[in-house]
């Protein structure tokens, strides 16, 4: 399932305590990646109840954006600053993707974290995802592509149809020329 990025706002519902004192409760913004909306006000109801200490029944969401790239035809370098809960414990960590948006870059990290970690979705939550400079990246297989003589051979290349020819050739094909 494709991942999304959304930013949810909401908060605690005004009691009437607050109404009498005029008093308007904290409004709280989180941008968070998610396959569908749904699912992205699940985790915001999780990361305030994590670190507001207030359930759903005590709040209400005020507006859920889906937020689109702006340049969705680049390449650009992304850090990711992530946190996630393995076996042993919840570890901080921060990845380098090179992808054309940001969740691209999400997805990469989601399916490199399953692959080397065993680390799902639901135990993996981006705290930052930033666009690197090219001299603000660190690791050495994102910054080799940076030059920019780079060249891509591809040695083992189909030989083209003849403009007038057949579609369909009645010898065998060559894949390799040599």
């Amino acid at each position: 399932m494709p991942i999304h990025e959304y930013v949810v706002v909401g908060r605690r519902t005004p009691t009437e305590r607050d109404i009498e004192l005029n008093r308007t409760p904290n409004v709280y913004r989180v941008r968070l990646f998610a396959p569908n909306e749904v699912v992205a006000r699940s985790r915001f109801w999780r990361l305030l109840r994590e670190q507001k200490k207030f359930k759903k029944v005590q709040g209400q969401i005020i507006a859920i954006h889906e937020v689109h790239e702006e340049s969705p035809h680049e390449v650009k370098n992304f850090g990711i600053l992530f946190r996630y809960r393995s076996k042993v414990g919840e570890h901080n960590m921060w990845k380098e993707f090179r992808d054309t948006n940001r969740t691209g870059a999400v997805e990469q990290l989601l399916a490199d974290m399953a692959g080397r970690h065993r680390a799902t979705y639901a135990n993996i939550q981006v705290i930052d995802v930033t666009e690197l400079k090219t001299d603000d990246c660190r690791r050495g297989y994102i910054s080799m592509f940076h030059n920019s003589k780079l060249k891509f051979p591809q040695p083992h290349s189909r030989r083209l149809a003849k403009k007038n020819g057949s579609r369909f050739q009645a010898e065998r094909p060559h894949t390799h020329f040599g």
